[in-house]
């Protein structure tokens, strides 16, 4: 994000006049009223007024936006959304007013046929249409010049806002990997002592795991099929542990296999399952992982057969990390929008479900 030392290229020109064309030819036809009311002949006070006023904001947009981009080219702050200081944007107005004036003038005398001869026709007739000019321009440049601070301010906010949110992501998911990384190596030490050849492949596949896991924690989202692509290759590494008791099956609807999610959002889940759901529960049982598309809504489901959420807690009952890493990254990215329940299962066991909100694809 910016600081206040950096420079900051001014907006392009063309955009923010164009947009400023109505409002201008609003503020002509009014001075062109007015002098009309004072004796000016209706069609030479429309005309001198429209060529005026033009001149006035293209001369006012086109000095202010330069002396902020050569500003901006030699390194120096430009703040306010790309607009010079104060004194610097009034000179700039009185200065394209008195030129407005006088090639406007010099315009309108070629298009009537006639010659307008200065001082003629009088100082006290020239200051009066130099005050029509200046104050409406001066209106005119105070509002937009407002509407640019502003927006510059809210777009300032919603930068600061998105790295801070950047930055609490970064910190969810630089917590997830050591912690899915001291599961997974528990559960290797546990079946070094049980079979150590078993625990061989488990080590050869681990390493293989963690490296395709670790690389794709690095992105800020991915497909829901690669997702279910690693908790596929973690829990292969748990059925070499478990054997026969851990039975595992994916259902991954068509339309929901592109979707985008944030990566390792499942893995807690899954290790949970099998931490507090069926390694305690002496038959083990089936983990279930699904996914589709309800609307705009993604549901993701992690469901065992084991325990239950109404086991007795274990010694080595979890800190609840998992889920409260879940649920703040839900809450980081997407609001009250995202949330993760947890239920009993009809028949035995936990569910677990995350619906997220639907959201392009980065």
């Amino acid at each position: 994000m910016p600081n206040s030392h950096s420079p900051t290229v001014p907006p392009c020109f063309w955009p923010s006049y164009l947009k400023s064309l109505p409002a201008t030819q609003a503020l002509c036809l009014t001075v062109a009223l007015v002098l009309g009311l004072l004796g000016t002949p209706w069609w030479y006070a429309v005309l001198y007024s429209l060529l005026i006023g033009n001149l006035c904001a293209l001369f006012i947009n086109l000095g202010l936006r330069g002396i902020s981009l050569a500003r901006a080219r030699h390194g120096k702050t430009v703040q306010n959304g790309g607009w010079p200081n104060t004194l610097t944007t009034g000179l700039v107005v009185v200065l394209s007013v008195l030129a407005g004036m006088l090639i406007g003038t010099r315009l309108g005398d070629l298009l009537m046929g006639h010659h307008t001869a200065w001082p003629s026709p009088g100082l006290h007739t020239w200051a009066l249409v130099f005050a029509m000019s200046l104050l409406p321009s001066v209106v005119g440049t105070w509002l937009f010049r407002s509407r640019a601070r502003l927006a510059a301010a809210q777009a300032e906010a919603e930068q600061a806002l998105r790295h801070a949110t950047e930055a609490k992501l970064r910190l969810l998911e630089s917590q997830l990997e050591p912690h899915m990384l001291f599961n997974t190596l528990a559960n290797l030490r546990a079946l070094i002592g049980l079979d150590p050849p078993q625990a061989q492949l488990m080590l050869d596949k681990l390493i293989d795991y963690l490296r395709a896991t670790l690389n794709a924690s690095r992105s800020e989202s991915h497909a829901v099929s690669l997702e279910f692509a690693r908790l596929q290759d973690y829990l292969a590494l748990m059925q070499i542990r478990m054997g026969q008791r851990l039975k595992v099956e994916f259902a991954m609807a068509p339309e929901a296999a592109t979707l985008p999610m944030p990566p390792l959002l499942l893995q807690p889940l899954v290790e949970n399952a099998i931490k507090h759901g069926l390694e305690p529960h002496r038959p083990g049982g089936l983990l279930r992982v699904t996914a589709q598309r309800a609307g705009q809504v993604l549901c993701l489901r992690v469901e065992d057969s084991g325990a239950g959420l109404s086991a007795t807690p274990s010694p080595q009952a979890g800190t609840g990390f998992g889920l409260t890493q879940i649920r703040e990254r839900l809450q980081t990215l997407h609001g009250a929008a995202a949330h993760l329940s947890l239920q009993p299962r009809e028949g035995g066991g936990t569910v677990a479900q995350i619906d997220l909100p639907i959201t392009p694809s980065p």
